[in-house]
């Protein structure tokens, strides 16, 4: 053939180039990174993991996700899912339900008892970590199972940080966490707690620590001047979430104002109404677009009967009640004063303004460098002081849970190579498979599947969890609709599809290659490839 030919193998499907002994370019195969996985902020290979769920080897999905997550069962519940906006399912369907996988995977995991291996080795290395939370018990995680020992430090009287003095039970139930803390400690990690660390620089002497990482939680509710009366009681959130956790729990009131509009302020909303209160308002200076607070949080608070002021904020503080000031939006989206006043009764009020974290324990610590009220670290995670390390809140970053796990695994590795006297380098990140990529022609439309939720009466008078999880069946079917982005499955197109016997199959799981000396380069394998895992390259001449 001495011209360029078309060919159409499916609607809106084709491709032309040269072929014959002049082929100017040759397929290849690739792997591209899928936007699930990119981003993810614990740097799961959630692919992975939901390839070995959709064919029903819970266990070894299980494995593959915490490989970079040690808690699944609880990010299943408090994550909130950037995985799912990244997916590219949404732009055929909806995006597959990935954290409701991760749940179920989670929850089989507590049910059936699987238990982490221990570690094969010890280096004889002494790593202290400060702070029981997400991040420190990432981190701990990660360095036993690297071979290390490794001693938790932990402030408070229960280990679980922010997960369990900030996250309500309703969204997390305590034996879910207590069940994959206990996990992590079977590895042999130490956990000590009422141990407030004053000074690091001395614990790690005391200890004979080679390095340490620094994981305080936020838990310094941050405060705002408001004018009064001696009568009024203003408390902070983080105050009225810890005192959950408690035998004696908060008298707010039964008509409560929570002052604030982040996920804080929803919590504590939600709470108040559980507690009893017949009114809980949420006063917030903007509008419920530009509230921090994400919105199936703000929708979920709204049906229990908690109430927003929108483009209000709080002037003063009587016997009984509050006075608000109504704020409208100037020409630039911000809020100003308009000098209307409204009068809300209130019991409490409760402030959820943020969080502060304790840098007390760096007092005195060449090297470090803090701005802002939290510390600055390299891209290896460590501090101005060599071999002390931190991340999490004390680090400049979002403040979630899957942040605080991500930063844990990230400093581990920079730790293990320091205490080795080598650097940490990450492994170079394919190019990220967008929806361009892929082939939809092969994709049916099915919608993810919905997770049942607690009835409205029993969730606004009980702390029983509201998000139910999957059944295996439902499980299953979510992982199953993963189109394995950028990352061949063995779908065995490019091989049917060949018309010049060019592909060889190597046998399951060891994919295909290319024999050259038939392929013409048509290009009707990139084609008609579901998931993007072939391209074409320029020969070279």
């Amino acid at each position: 053939m001495d011209k360029p030919f078309a060919i159409t193998l499916n609607p809106g499907s084709s491709l032309a180039n040269h072929t014959g002994s002049w082929r100017t370019s040759r397929p290849l195969y690739l792997d591209r990174l899928p936007p699930c996985n990119a981003a993810c902020p614990a740097g799961e290979d959630i692919q992975g993991w939901l390839f070995h769920a959709e064919s029903g080897d819970y266990e070894k999905a299980w494995r593959v996700l915490t490989e970079n997550n040690p808690m699944p069962a609880i990010m299943g519940r408090v994550c909130y899912h950037p995985c799912e906006g990244g997916c590219n399912r949404q732009h055929l369907d909806e995006s597959v339900g990935i954290n409701s996988v991760e749940r179920f995977l989670g929850d089989e995991a507590i049910k059936r008892g699987w238990k982490f291996d221990k570690p094969a080795h010890s280096t004889g290395k002494r790593v202290l970590v400060v702070g029981a939370g997400p991040s420190g018990l990432s981190a701990a995680y990660h360095l036993a199972r690297l071979g290390h020992a490794v001693e938790i430090h932990e402030a408070g009287p229960l280990a679980g940080g922010m997960m369990r003095f900030g996250i309500p039970k309703y969204r997390l139930p305590r034996e879910v966490l207590d069940a994959e803390v206990g996990r992590i400690l079977e590895t042999g990690v130490v956990l000590r707690l009422d141990t407030k660390v004053a000074n690091i620089a001395e614990s790690m002497k005391a200890g004979k620590f080679d390095a340490a990482f620094l994981a305080v939680g936020a838990h310094i509710g941050k405060r705002a001047y408001i004018p009064a009366g001696d009568a009024t009681k203003i408390i902070d959130a983080v105050s009225v979430l810890r005192s959950m956790e408690g035998e004696d729990k908060p008298l707010l009131g039964r008509r409560v104002v929570i002052y604030g509009g982040g996920n804080t302020a929803i919590d504590v909303a939600r709470t108040a109404k559980r507690l009893g209160a017949s009114e809980s308002i949420i006063v917030y200076r903007r509008t419920r677009e530009k509230m921090p607070a994400h919105d199936f949080e703000v929708e979920e608070a709204l049906q229990e009967g908690v109430m927003m002021k929108w483009l209000s904020t709080i002037k003063q503080a009587g016997e009984g009640n509050i006075t608000i000031e109504k704020m409208e939006l100037d020409e630039k989206g911000f809020p100003q004063s308009t000098g209307e006043f409204e009068t809300l009764e209130a019991d409490s009020v409760v402030l959820a303004l943020g969080q502060d974290v304790d840098l007390s324990l760096l007092e005195g610590v060449p090297g470090l460098e803090i701005n802002d009220g939290v510390v600055r670290v390299g891209d290896n995670m460590m501090t101005g002081a060599a071999g002390i390390f931190a991340g999490g809140d004390m680090v400049p970053s979002e403040r979630t849970v899957t942040v605080g796990v991500g930063h844990g695994k990230k400093a581990a590795r920079h730790i293990d190579a320091w205490l080795r006297g080598e650097t940490h380098v990450p492994p170079a990140k394919h190019e990220i498979a967008g929806f361009d990529r892929l082939n939809t022609w092969y994709y049916s439309e099915a919608p993810h599947t919905i997770r049942p939720m607690l009835n409205i009466i029993r969730r606004q008078s009980t702390f029983d969890e509201v998000l139910g999880g999957l059944d295996e069946t439902n499980a299953q079917f979510e992982a199953r609709r993963c189109l394995s982005c950028g990352n061949c499955f063995e779908c065995d197109n490019c091989y049917g599809v060949c018309p010049d016997n060019a592909v060889i199959k190597l046998g399951p799981g060891k994919r295909f290659e290319f024999n050259y000396d038939y392929c013409k380069g048509c290009g009707m394998c990139v084609t008609e490839c579901p998931c993007g895992a072939i391209k074409m390259e320029a020969e070279e001449i």
